[in-house]
C-alpha cells in the first residue's frame, strides 16, 4: 500500500486533517459517508463520460454512453429501479473517435475504463450500504468539486487540460482518504476501501498523463495552481460533512 500512496502523498499539497478523520469514523456518520461516496462514484463516471462525449467520440458512441449511465442516474437522482439490477447494464458498443477530433483513442480508452470501474465501485458501495442497513436517500453534494472546477479556463484546449488536472486531484484525494480512514472503520468497510486504492491511484495518473499529452507543453504551473486550490478546500472550515469536505466547523 505504501508504494501506491507515496506518489499520491507527493502529489497532494496537504494531508487530510485529523479533524475530518475523527468525524468520518463516527458510527453516526456512516450513512452520510457511504451515501456521499456512492454519489462521488457516479459523478466520476459522469465526468469521464462528459469529457469523451464532448471532445472525442462520434454521435452514436455518445448516445451509447448516455444509455449506459441512464439506469445509474435514474436510481440516484430519481430513485427509479432496483439497485441489484444495475450491474447487468454494460457498454456493448465500441467507442469511435469522431472525425476531426484533436483527441485520440487514448483519451477514449482511458475514460471508458475509468467509467467501467467507477460504476462497478458504485455497485459495490450499494452492496456495502445494504450489508450495513443504510437505505439510500438523496443528499446534496459537497462544495469540493465545484470549488475546483470554477477555476477551469474557458478556452480550449486549456479548459480540457484543467478539467483533467481537476480529475487527477479528485481521484488522488479519494485514494488518500480511503487509506486514512480504512484502519478505523469496521473491518468489512475498511477492507473494501483498501481494495479501491489501486484503481483510484491509477485513475489519478491517467488523468495527469492525458493532461500532459494534450498540452504538449509544461503544465507544472497549472498543476501547482490547482494543488493550492485543492488544499484550501481540504484544510479550510466547512459547515458540511461529506467525503471530500474540509475541516468540520459545525
Amino acid at each position: 500500500m505504501e508504494n501506491l500512496l507515496a506518489p499520491i502523498q507527493g502529489f497532494l499539497n496537504c494531508e487530510t486533517p485529523d479533524a475530518w478523520v475523527a468525524e468520518a469514523v463516527k458510527k453516526e456518520n456512516l450513512a452520510v459517508l457511504l451515501t456521499d461516496h456512492l454519489i462521488c462514484e457516479l459523478k466520476a463516471a459522469q465526468s469521464a463520460m462528459f469529457l469523451i462525449r464532448r471532445y472525442a467520440v462520434d454521435v452514436d458512441s455518445a448516445t451509447a454512453l448516455l444509455d449506459w449511465l441512464k439506469p445509474y442516474e435514474d436510481f440516484t437522482y430519481r430513485q427509479i429501479g432496483d439497485w441489484r439490477e444495475l450491474e447487468k447494464f454494460k457498454l456493448n458498443k465500441s467507442m469511435l473517435v469522431k472525425s476531426g477530433s484533436r483527441y485520440g483513442q487514448d483519451l477514449v480508452d482511458k475514460m471508458v475504463m475509468l467509467i467501467r470501474e467507477e460504476l462497478h465501485h458504485f455497485y459495490q458501495v450499494l452492496e456495502m450500504m445494504n450489508n450495513y442497513g443504510v437505505v439510500y436517500e438523496k443528499i446534496e453534494s459537497s462544495r469540493y468539486a465545484k470549488g475546483l472546477l470554477r477555476h477551469v479556463k474557458t478556452h480550449e484546449p486549456d479548459a480540457l487540460i484543467d478539467k483533467l488536472i481537476c480529475g487527477a486531484y479528485i481521484e488522488a484525494r479519494s485514494c488518500e482518504r480511503f487509506a486514512k480512514i480504512a484502519p478505523f472503520l469496521d473491518q468489512e468497510i475498511g477492507n473494501f476501501y483498501v481494495s479501491l486504492l489501486r484503481s483510484e491511484a491509477r485513475h489519478y495518473q491517467d488523468y495527469l498523463t492525458l493532461a500532459q499529452d494534450i498540452a504538449k507543453g509544461d503544465i507544472t504551473e497549472r498543476i501547482a495552481y490547482f494543488g493550492e486550490m485543492e488544499a484550501e478546500l481540504i484544510t479550510s472550515p466547512d459547515e458540511d460533512f461529506k467525503f471530500h469536505s474540509g475541516v468540520p466547523n459545525f
